[in-house]
């Protein structure tokens, strides 16, 4: 693996942190921001309402249940927006490779930053001193060599946390440590790890990948790399608008399922979605990327590079559906998501007997049509 640093920011208890700020009232005092006052959920909590058990995901009613005291504030999007928009900004005065993972955290590839800043540590808490001083809010910064440490360190002191992992520490770090601490691997997950005796990161990574495999499907051979502490993932810029890198859509279900008929269905329109973006853009693209998350959150991707060139759904549909097909499904799914990379705006070269000038007057009928009419008016026949 080639050598990196990669920062990773979270930032402390966001929303009820942002209205602490504004209101003075709601310092020190156990606190959480939600949808509604009635009838919803916790989206964010004080550190002073944890304690009696309030996290995010929570009902309102059993929140205060919990905590009679529970001071309730309705959340205000845009006020939150704006703030994470300015903490962005302030990321991007260290470096131009910024991963907006959510609207409280971010990656920072900081491997080309050091030749302007002293060392990593030096970044990472720079970071937090301007974050403090403009916007009075506090975060945690994990720095190591992959995004999947730096997301790990980032939680190891919250709140206002600054951990540096060496790459020489690495093994020492994750010998003792719970899976469970691992992002991605969440409580469904660590129990059926801990079910084979696997309770620690040094455990997975020693673990027969095999074994994994089959226990586990395609997920195998991640969690063995998770429990070694690998991570190839790069640092994708949220911006990269002008020069598209790829072109996505995924869409969460409405239950977690295991309904291949579903299946089915959504993948091709995911693959009609992204392949009426491509051709509104002028995009032609060679690689395929199906996105799976299952019922336990764990999520990862797979992709299938083609010796040609398309935009149309269909064709999108039916490399996303082999991909989908050629891995084994261990538990319900509860987010599907279908993108093309690999992307040129100029044509490229087709099979020897397409009609290019056929093909794409057919693609921009069916998009003419549906912009006219509603989604799916014309479309293809095995989504009916």
């Amino acid at each position: 693996m080639n050598d990196r640093i990669i920062l990773h920011i979270d930032m402390d208890a966001f929303f009820i942190s942002v209205e602490q700020r504004d209101d003075p009232a709601l310092r020190g005092k156990p606190a959480a921001v939600c949808g509604s006052l009635s009838r919803s959920v916790v989206t964010s909590a004080t550190y002073e309402a944890r304690p009696f058990g309030i996290h995010a995901g929570m009902p309102v009613q059993e929140a205060k249940r919990k905590c009679p005291g529970l001071i309730l504030v309705k959340g205000d999007h845009s006020k939150y927006t704006s703030a994470s928009a300015r903490i962005i900004s302030i990321l991007k005065d260290y470096t131009p490779q910024v991963e907006v993972a959510s609207i409280d955290e971010a990656y920072l590839d900081i491997t080309g930053s050091l030749l302007l800043f002293k060392s990593p540590r030096h970044i990472g808490q720079s970071i937090k001193d301007r974050i403090r001083k403009h916007e009075e809010l506090t975060c945690s910064v994990g720095i190591a060599p992959n995004k999947l440490l730096a997301k790990l360190g980032s939680r190891f002191k919250k709140p206002d946390g600054l951990t540096v992992i060496e790459k020489e520490r690495v093994q020492e770090i994750l010998e003792n440590l719970p899976v469970s601490q691992l992002h991605g691997i969440g409580p469904k997950l660590a129990e059926k790890l801990k079910s084979i005796n696997i309770f620690t990161c040094g455990q997975l990574g020693r673990f027969p990948v095999s074994f994994l495999i089959k226990r586990f499907g395609v997920i195998g051979e991640r969690l063995h790399e998770m429990g070694l502490g690998w991570d190839e993932s790069p640092v994708i810029p949220f911006d990269e608008e002008e020069d598209a890198k790829s072109i996505s859509h995924s869409i969460t279900l409405e239950e977690d399922t295991s309904d291949t008929d579903l299946f089915r269905k959504v993948l091709l329109q995911l693959s009609e979605k992204v392949s009426r973006r491509m051709r509104k853009e002028g995009f032609y693209g060679s690689r395929v990327v199906l996105t799976v998350r299952y019922s336990d959150f764990y999520t990862f991707s797979k992709q299938k590079t083609l010796s040609r060139w398309m935009n149309s759904g269909d064709e999108i549909f039916h490399h996303s559906l082999e991909i989908f097909e050629s891995i084994p499904h261990p538990k319900p799914i509860r987010l599907l998501g279908v993108g093309v990379s690999l992307l040129k705006k100029e044509w490229c070269q087709q099979d020897l007997f397409e009609k290019r000038e056929k093909k794409d007057n057919l693609l921009k009928a069916m998009d003419l049509v549906n912009e006219r009419f509603g989604d799916w008016t014309l479309t293809w026949a095995e989504l009916h």
